[in-house]
């Protein structure tokens, strides 16, 4: 945390969105690998970063993830339960009921998260407090799908919370924001040595392939070192093309596709229609 004094450090709170219900893949978050729910490899990854942060999962209160609690009260993880399909809704109330004063979002479908990455961002929007309203590595995104990492003020995700009116803007929690980029400020943090592997790798979990790659991975790498690198995955594809192609056809796809016509600052470049 060079150049950032730690007394000067806001509390920041990282909300790790977690439901049971994905209709692709149901219970993808409570699927072992490795002996452990991929939601615990994700936050054991989570919590390796080094910026001072407190950490809560939000559920939903539909009984159907009661196990996201339980699993939470076993490994000492504060666990919020709110609004089944407003995630803004829950990332504010999350935030609201820890005092956050910045507020980080990292969704539970992204267990190869690395660390670093983590810290980059924060890092980034620990320097430039006063320039921003809103940082991600998302926008334009280069890092492999499924390294997301969002940071705002409180202030800024309260305005979302009592202004933003679309389906999408509640379901996805930051696009009010990160899409009206004439209003707020919109920083960015890019992808080392200038690469850009957002539409050519996937790390992230939505189908029964990118579990499978996933497991893949973790069989490969977690028992050398359960905090592997996203150099370590990125070297393990290139000796290994046939994981890489496990989940190969849907690199690129993600949830812009669906709202592409409402999104001003997003286009088909940055998506995949599948369906």
């Amino acid at each position: 945390m060079s150049g950032v004094s730690i007394t000067a450090l806001p509390k920041i709170v990282v909300v790790v969105q977690a439901r049971s219900g994905s209709t692709r893949l149901p219970g993808k978050i409570l699927k072992h690998i490795c002996g452990k729910p991929v939601l615990i490899l994700q936050l054991e990854r989570i919590l390796a970063a080094t910026t001072p942060f407190q950490l809560v999962v939000a559920t939903t209160t539909d009984s159907i993830d009661d196990p996201i609690e339980e699993i939470c009260k076993e490994n000492k993880i504060l666990c919020y339960r709110g609004h089944p399909t407003d995630l803004l809704d829950r990332h504010y109330n999350a935030a609201l009921q820890l005092r956050a004063e910045a507020v980080v979002k990292i969704p539970s479908d992204c267990p190869l998260i690395d660390p670093a990455v983590i810290d980059k961002v924060l890092k980034f929007y620990l320097e430039n407090q006063e320039k921003y309203d809103f940082v991600s590595n998302l926008h334009p995104a280069t890092y492999p799908d499924g390294n997301d990492v969002e940071i705002m003020p409180f202030q800024i995700l309260e305005i979302a919370f009592k202004e933003a009116q679309k389906d999408f803007e509640r379901e996805h929690t930051t696009p009010f924001i990160w899409d009206q980029p004439e209003r707020f400020r919109i920083g960015n943090v890019v992808m080392e040595n200038g690469l850009d592997l957002s539409m050519s790798h996937r790390f992230t979990i939505d189908y029964i392939e990118d579990y499978e790659f996933i497991k893949a991975v973790f069989d490969e790498l977690y028992e050398k070192n359960k905090l592997f690198s996203l150099k370590d995955i990125l070297d393990l594809l290139e000796r290994r093309p046939d994981i890489k192609n496990i989940n190969k056809k849907y690199c690129g796809v993600n949830w812009y596709r669906k709202n592409i016509n409402e999104l001003k600052t997003i286009n088909l470049s940055q998506t995949k229609i599948i369906d």
